[in-house]
């Protein structure tokens, strides 16, 4: 959610600014801000608008010049789209330019208060109480007035800081919401995300939760909101800027599709163990005496990568033969769970910063908990909060629904669930046949994704629809969920899914010709149970669309799916339903990468 980006240098800054912001258009917002200064400058000049970057590019002048500067793309909160509740906001006297990412829990109280004190606000924002209590510090440092201001504030927070009489500087802080530096030669940047900066450097600096950072020129230091020094080193970002242009797709959603079996590959390479019949998992940190008390997996996501946990406890029981349930992380981090010392739990997130998974794991923690992370941001927060874990290795992931990263975590699940079962019960045969599943993953992909033409149509067919039903069981069920929630996200139909054995139990009343059914069915064991949910719904005259193993009679129209092992067919079943999203959304208009009220990185509740 949001974009901050800020530059300190020599060079013109707005057009730096302009682009950080256009890197960063993924993340989902509605508004964008840019202010600016230089040394020999005598104060702050701001452009806003409403709309895309494009918008506050067009309102740009010519003689916008200058060296230091913050940027910001505005995803609503407190207050609707405007121009004035665009970031960043200035204080009354124009010295003081703060853009934020994140909520300020109290905000309203110290609105009040400095409105009682006789402070004129200029929007409805959370932020601008912020600039407000940096203006009015006395503090002879600016660092001391931004470390004073944020005394006051309960919430989470991203900030960058510019002040018109310390403007050889910028002042950064993080909690809850991430800040990135950005290390150069005689200049630095600052980000909320490392998209922003790879085309210029890819030395970074990732601030801690409780951490702030003075920028200059040549120069950057780190230190708590309490004033100690820390000691953070750069590290070297592994993602080229290359990753993050459309390589000549029409979309971010569609380039990420088609990269599935390249990136299923690089899950996979260097971690399979031939000679065991297992896997290596580097970062696990778990031996084998340790794997043998783990009574329970719990698995932690949001959205996606619940759908992905789901998948992943399945492969867990069956593989490993351990208890394991997946949950909504937003859900699991206020109901004043049990922790159980025997209970291995998995966070699940793409960025890594997702604020629902992020708070759960910091719970956990607390209570003495053992958190793995499965993420795919490499230093991200819930990869250093975590004890141990494993990088999906999906590469980045621009288009705010997600698919590749989707994909790699399944993958990565099954990974853990064989490394799992072969310290416990499950036979070197079973292994390799495991093995020989996963390895066959990066093909049966490229098989899939030569039918997008075949796919295409059966979208333009079902476009008009107003909802649609997507069913599955047992390994079918978290498949039905995810191609759900992806026609819902990217085509703004409703869609909703049930267990296929639900159906006498209610949904059935709603089987009509108009409302069509997505069915997930994998020749399995339950091959003939799913075969009779689809007499059902043919009975009342349903339209249906099967997703198998083979072509079935009952259904209009099948997309047949490559056969792997049993435990692994879910992590296929669902690639054909994301081109079908994809190629719904295209046939009604829709703006794919940037879905309406969606952002890429949930950083907030």
């Amino acid at each position: 959610m949001c974009g901050i980006v800020g530059y300190i240098g020599k060079r013109d800054v707005a057009p730096l600014l302009l682009e950080g912001l256009q890197r960063l258009e993924y993340r989902g917002y509605d508004s964008a801000g840019v202010v600016i200064t230089s040394p020999k400058a005598t104060g702050l000049k701001m452009v806003k608008a409403k709309g895309r970057v494009r918008d506050l590019e067009a309102r740009v002048p010519k003689r916008f010049t200058g060296t230091t500067g913050i940027a910001h793309t505005r995803w609503a909160t407190h207050g609707a789209p405007s121009d004035e509740n665009a970031h960043p906001h200035l204080d009354g006297e124009n010295k003081v330019a703060v853009v934020h990412n994140g909520i300020i829990d109290n905000a309203s109280d110290l609105r009040a208060k400095l409105i009682a004190d006789g402070v004129e606000f200029r929007s409805e924002t959370d932020t601008e109480v912020l600039t407000h209590l940096i203006a009015r510090s006395t503090a002879e440092k600016l660092e001391d007035r931004v470390r004073e201001a944020l005394r006051h504030i309960e919430g989470t927070y991203g900030i960058a800081v510019l002040h018109a009489d310390f403007n050889d500087r910028i002042v950064v802080a993080r909690n809850g919401s991430p800040v990135v530096l950005g290390i150069g030669e005689k200049e630095m940047f600052v980000a909320s995300d490392v998209a922003a900066l790879v085309s210029h450097t890819r030395q970074v600096v990732t601030l801690d939760d409780g951490e702030m950072a003075t920028i200059k020129a040549d120069d950057y230091r780190t230190y708590t909101t309490e004033g100690s020094r820390t000691s953070a080193e750069p590290t070297t970002v592994e993602w080229e800027a290359e990753s993050y242009d459309m390589g000549g797709h029409d979309t971010y959603m569609h380039k990420e599709i088609f990269e599935q079996a390249d990136a299923v590959d690089r899950v996979l390479r260097g971690r399979i163990d031939d000679r065991f019949s297992t896997v290596h998992l580097g970062g696990l940190n778990l031996d084998a005496h340790d794997a043998r008390k783990v009574r329970r997996v719990k698995i932690l996501g949001c959205g996606t990568s619940y759908h992905a946990g789901m998948i992943g406890a399945q492969m867990i029981e069956e593989l490993a033969r351990i208890p394991a349930d997946a949950e909504p992380a937003s859900e699991f981090r206020y109901r004043n769970a049990v922790v159980d010392p025997d209970t291995l739990y998995v966070a699940v997130s793409q960025s890594g910063e997702t604020y629902d998974v992020l708070a759960a794991v910091q719970e956990l923690k607390r209570k003495g908990a053992r958190v793995f992370g499965v993420v795919n941001v490499v230093g991200s927060a819930i990869a250093r909060e975590a004890d141990a874990g494993v990088y999906v290795h999906a590469g980045p992931e621009v288009c705010v629904v997600s698919t590749k990263c989707f994909t790699n975590t399944t993958v990565a699940f099954g990974l853990l669930a064989l490394h799992l079962g072969r310290i416990r019960d499950l036979s070197v045969s079973d292994g390799k046949r495991i093995i020989a599943g996963l390895r066959q993953l990066p093909a049966q992909i490229e098989q899939m994704l030569e039918r997008e033409d075949e796919i295409k149509k059966l979208a333009q067919e079902f476009a008009e629809a107003k909802s649609m039903l997507f069913i599955g069981r047992v390994r079918g069920y978290p498949v039905a969920r995810e191609a759900s929630l992806k026609l819902k996200e990217v085509s703004y139909i409703h869609a909703e899914a049930y267990p296929a054995s639900e159906l006498k139990h209610g949904p059935l009343a709603l089987i009509e010709p108009a409302l069509p059914t997505v069915a997930i069915v994998p020749d399995d064991d339950l091959l003939e149970k799913n075969r009779a949910a689809l007499e059902e719904i043919k009975a009342r005259s349903g339209k249906i669309l099967a997703v198998a193993h083979r072509e079935q009679e009952k259904a209009d129209h099948t997309i047949v799916v490559p056969k792997n092992e049993d435990e692994l067919d879910p992590i296929l079943m669902g690639i054909p339903l994301q081109l079908f999203a994809y190629h719904t959304a295209l046939a009604l208009g829709r703006d794919i990468d940037k879905p309406r009220n969606l952002a890429k990185s949930v950083t907030v509740e």
